[in-house]
């Protein structure tokens, strides 16, 4: 067994409003006391921010652009709103998620409907408002064009594009029409003598899988060249959307980013002490006596990130060439974005009421929270930076636990990772996830037990002392 059996720490990046929210004890157990556990707080101010350091980068390079919120990100109302307020636009995925939007008083034209799924009513909506519609497959441009018919509108389309050419061949996605196809599709049938001859051709759209800034740029100078061919046969695209899944930093040192990944490969091999639960290794496995597999986490530590991420993409030279901000001049065309998680950094807190303390019948403390596994979950394994705690004043007595969750399965696990705590919880501390608006609190929150969703609340403006009153509401009925 390896002698260095102290655990690995990940000190996540905050924001002012975090520990001063933490440090308020007696604020946290009124708003305990109204709404139960977990409470979702959001914080608005940093929306604003995140909006403003996008826009800065774009100016700078002088592009046209708009950026859309990703609404899918999270279910709150309120941001929401803080977009609208914004001038921004919404991107939405459900029949619900644009209903939402237009009630929050979002204008047409800042809306778009991505849906993987798009059903009748969800397009009728679109089409009854104006709202511009990502196509992606034959079968919803022929149910648009005969709802679109049907109310005697012209809609305005963009058509999402996949299979780019990239150094490592040609990117496979589920998603869209291939590149190779598409600008023959747009022409044959857009056309006001074609088979879709109610679809307003406006643009074009991709959404890329994983993080790699040099595939969105070759994606988005490919998509230039094909509005320049589409241009050729009389059709003007007006926008290129790039997506989302821009990076973003949970971590503030880099140092225990790669300690924690050698240290959790050393566990599964058996080097030394678990620092998971039942020394799960998020995605390494031991197989014949050999470690095989990679981390499924969100990489959590990023120093390309957010406004850097997308500088990478508009400086991006296609074979060597123009970079994409010189391949866009003179081209009036304008550039569209859908961040979910980056326009959330820093935007959101989950917190959580401790319920008991026990030992389990290895010695382990787990501490029971007043919360679910599912309130505390993304697309990937799991999350990982360490928690902030409002303990009721105890004496310092270093402890590591497992956070469990109200779940009746053993893999309720609210987080994988052992935890060292300044001292055992007391029933009724507080345990508060930082930076969960994007992606972590709603994306796969489930109502098993039949128990309740967790309370959104929204503080608007910064203060320096915050009272009961300052966190509005968000009664979501999602």
């Amino acid at each position: 067994m390896h002698s260095n059996n102290q655990l690995p720490k990940l000190t996540p990046v905050i924001s002012d409003w975090m520990p001063k929210l933490m440090n308020d004890k007696v604020l946290l157990d009124s708003l305990f006391a109204a709404y139960g556990s977990p409470i979702n707080i959001h914080y608005l101010p940093e929306f604003d921010k995140n909006i403003d350091t996008f826009r800065k980068v774009f100016t700078k390079h002088g592009i046209s652009y708009q950026i859309f919120y990703a609404h899918k990100a999270n279910k709150s109302k309120s941001i929401v709103k803080c977009a609208q307020e914004n001038g921004i636009g919404v991107d939405t995925a459900s029949y619900r998620e644009l209903l939402q939007a237009l009630e929050a008083g979002v204008k047409s034209e800042n809306l778009t409907v991505t849906a993987a799924i798009k059903t009748e009513k969800l397009l009728q909506l679109a089409v009854e408002n104006n709202v511009l519609v990502i196509l992606d497959n034959e079968d919803e441009c022929n149910l648009l064009n005969t709802i679109a018919k049907k109310l005697d509108k012209q809609t305005p389309v963009g058509f999402r594009v996949s299979g780019f050419n990239t150094d490592m061949g040609k990117l496979y996605s589920r998603f869209g029409f291939d590149l190779d196809e598409v600008s023959s599709f747009i022409t044959s049938t857009c056309s006001p003598q074609g088979e879709h001859s109610n679809l307003s051709y406006t643009g074009l759209h991709f959404h890329l899988n994983g993080y790699s800034t040099e595939q969105r740029g070759a994606a988005l100078s490919q998509c230039i060249i094909l509005a320049e061919k589409l241009k050729d046969n009389g059709f003007t695209t007006q926008f290129i959307d790039i997506g989302g899944g821009f990076l973003i930093n949970y971590l503030q040192f880099k140092n225990e980013w790669k300690a924690f990944r050698e240290e959790l490969k050393k566990a599964v091999k058996g080097e030394r002490k678990e620092i998971t639960f039942n020394n799960d290794g998020l995605g390494y496995q031991l197989i014949d006596n050999k470690l095989q597999g990679k981390l499924a986490t969100y990489p959590f530590y990023n120093e390309v990130n957010g406004d850097l991420f997308l500088e990478k993409i508009l400086s991006f030279r296609y074979k060597n060439k123009a970079s994409v901000t010189e391949l866009l001049r003179d081209k009036d065309i304008e550039i569209r974005m859908e961040p979910g998680r980056s326009l959330l950094n820093q935007v959101g807190m989950t917190l959580a009421k401790v319920v008991f303390r026990k030992k389990d019948m290895r010695g382990r403390w787990l501490v029971g929270l007043d919360m679910n596994m599912s309130q505390l979950k993304s697309s990937s394994t799991d999350y990982l930076a360490d928690p902030l705690t409002a303990f009721a004043p105890a004496p310092k007595h270093l402890v590591e636990v497992y956070f469990t969750g109200a779940y009746c399965l053993e893999q309720d696990i609210v987080l994988k990772r052992k935890i060292a705590l300044p001292n055992l919880p007391q029933i009724g501390d507080i345990i508060g996830f930082v930076n969960t608006a994007g992606y972590m609190m709603h994306f796969f929150e489930t109502q098993a037990h039949l128990f309740e969703l967790s309370v959104n609340l929204s503080l608007e403006i910064s203060k320096e002392i915050y009272d009961f009153r300052d966190f509005k509401n968000d009664k979501r009925n999602v």
